[in-house]
């Protein structure tokens, strides 16, 4: 049973990304401020859901949440800063959009920097322990699963319909046969032959 709230009685914005692990498209990142005691027995961890049930939730998310907000690094800033840079920076925008000042910030995974010297705190798989780092999750997935599948129409020969930009067989063969498109990160596409064979998740 996911956590309804960390800092007690304080108004926190859960955050999170998608799309470190791949070769091409942005990073997005996800915040969402939930009402106080919010619950809902379906919201889980993006990647225990299926496509059906994320996208389901999402409209969930969207009506019933306080303030919620999707923003992007680009593969260029992610080659320009790296990916830990471009992720934090991703959620450090998708704060700044959201429609309501939080008072305090939890964030997926084990680093973030500070935003508007608020306090937060990290926590390692949090989108499976806490419900507004669960739905941003679930925000980040599927708003840029949504781009890397229009983005597919204009660059076919790489499956991003199916792979989102992972570095899957399919996708690096796109690479061998038709080169980098625009939208590929360099400091990724450049390491070594075994250092692609990462697996397609998020």
């Amino acid at each position: 049973m996911l956590e309804s709230h960390y800092y007690k009685g304080m108004v926190e914005a859960g955050v999170d990304e998608a799309g470190r692990g791949c070769l091409a498209g942005p990073v997005f990142a996800a915040a969402v401020i939930l009402p106080m005691d919010y619950s809902h027995p379906l919201l889980n961890d993006s990647k225990q859901l299926s496509d059906q049930r994320r996208r389901e939730l999402r409209e969930v998310i969207e009506r019933d949440a306080v303030a919620w907000a999707v923003a992007s690094a680009s593969p260029k800033e992610i080659d320009q800063i790296n990916i830990l840079n471009a992720s934090i920076l991703a959620m450090h925008r998708a704060l700044d959009a959201l429609k309501e000042q939080p008072q305090a910030v939890i964030v997926d995974g084990n680093r973030f920097k500070p935003w508007r010297k608020l306090p937060y705190t990290t926590i390692v798989k949090g989108d499976g322990k806490m419900m507004a780092i669960a739905a941003a999750s679930i925000l980040a997935k599927t708003y840029r699963d949504d781009y890397m599948i229009a983005l597919a129409n204009d660059y076919p020969q790489y499956g991003w319909q199916q792979n989102k930009g992972y570095p899957t067989q399919q996708h690096r063969q796109g690479i061998r046969l038709h080169g980098l498109s625009p939208y590929h990160r360099l400091s990724f596409t450049q390491l070594p032959p075994a250092e692609l064979e990462l697996p397609f998740a998020d």
